[in-house]
């Protein structure tokens, strides 16, 4: 898919319910959703992935080729030391397949930052990728893995074939580095549901991923974040072709939760797309709803602008706030 035909099929937030999130947010704070810290840069490197998930919201695949430039990533280092923010979340697409991947988390970890990588895992397992494990560990990057379930039948559903084994080796080789165990070595893991409805509690679901990983496999880590399926991307158009994107609209506007509002990881971040755009979060920059802040872009990033802020919503908002709420860093509540 041509980056054209990508803008053309990228949708724009329209709400289905009667009131908007800004509504429901004005009604609970007396005010819009704006920034309270700015303690993270999350940065899209690219979008080619060796995969194609069913819920992948950024919708990359190994056919996209749109990829963030050194020039642009040094920008992003600059503006991180700027603003003072502590940690770099490098994201795609699958980001260790950008040619530079290796330079930048080696000169964000230099510079003082705190890295998370969010890996697909199985991208470890292609050929030219056999150092990245042990660049991960060096550097004692914090790695965050895709795992939508410890059952085999429902990763590959939303994955792919092979995909669930190859995790699974993939995760003993990164515990045999140390991930897991080291405290130094941050290994966590992502649950996403297998279909229109919420994540069951985090720390239930924690319990038997670390209970079956552990039993069948040997496999260890440090947490376990629940995330919901944004109705956005793939997954919208899903729900679409079922006749279910209205019922899980309605579903996540029923289960608003005012407590999720002030842990919203649009409010802590700034995040930084391939082309250097900013946005508010990965789901704004999926809908290419860029930040409205003076600097569209990161040459010309402010971080006292872009702190205050409003952020742009629309009714995916509500995926974040539903029940324990959701975030990149898992619940909220």
């Amino acid at each position: 898919m041509t980056p054209e035909v990508f803008e053309l099929r990228r949708q724009r937030p329209v709400a289905t319910g009667t009131d908007t999130f800004d509504d429901r947010v004005r009604a609970e704070t007396g005010a819009s959703l704006g920034g309270l810290t700015l303690d993270t840069f999350q940065v899209n490197i690219g979008l080619r992935c060796n995969l194609a998930c069913h819920h992948c919201h950024v919708e990359s695949s190994p056919a996209r080729r749109e990829e963030m430039s050194r020039e642009t990533m040094a920008l992003v280092l600059e503006a991180a030391q700027r603003s003072g923010a502590g940690t770099l979340d490098v994201t795609g697409g699958a980001p260790e397949l950008h040619p530079h991947f290796r330079w930048f988390v080696r000169a964000a970890t230099t510079q003082g930052l705190h890295v998370i990588v969010r890996s697909n895992l199985t991208v470890l397992t292609l050929p030219g990728m056999e150092d990245v494990p042990e660049v991960f560990a060096e550097l004692g990057l914090h790695v965050v893995a895709s795992l939508p379930c410890y059952l085999e039948e429902n990763v590959e559903k939303q994955r792919g074939l092979h995909v669930y084994h190859e995790s699974i080796a993939v995760l003993q080789g990164l515990n045999a580095l140390g991930y897991g165990t080291d405290e130094r070595l941050q290994l966590d893991l992502i649950y996403n549901p297998g279909g229109a409805h919420l994540p069951p509690d985090q720390r239930d679901l924690e319990v038997a991923y670390r209970r079956e990983l552990a039993e069948r496999f040997g496999i260890r880590f440090h947490r376990l974040y629940a995330i919901a399926n944004m109705p956005i991307g793939r997954f919208r158009r899903d729900l679409e072709k079922a006749g279910r994107f209205e019922t899980y609209d309605h579903l996540l506007r029923d289960a608003f939760n005012a407590t999720t509002l002030e842990g919203l990881m649009c409010r802590h971040q700034a995040h930084v797309g391939w082309d250097g755009s900013l946005y508010d979060c990965d789901f704004n920059f999926a809908l290419n709803l860029k930040a409205q802040a003076s600097a569209g872009h990161i040459r010309d990033f402010d971080p006292a602008t872009f702190l205050v802020r409003r952020i742009g919503t629309g009714p995916h908002c509500f995926g974040c706030t539903a029940g324990s709420g959701s975030s990149c860093k898992g619940s909220l509540a």
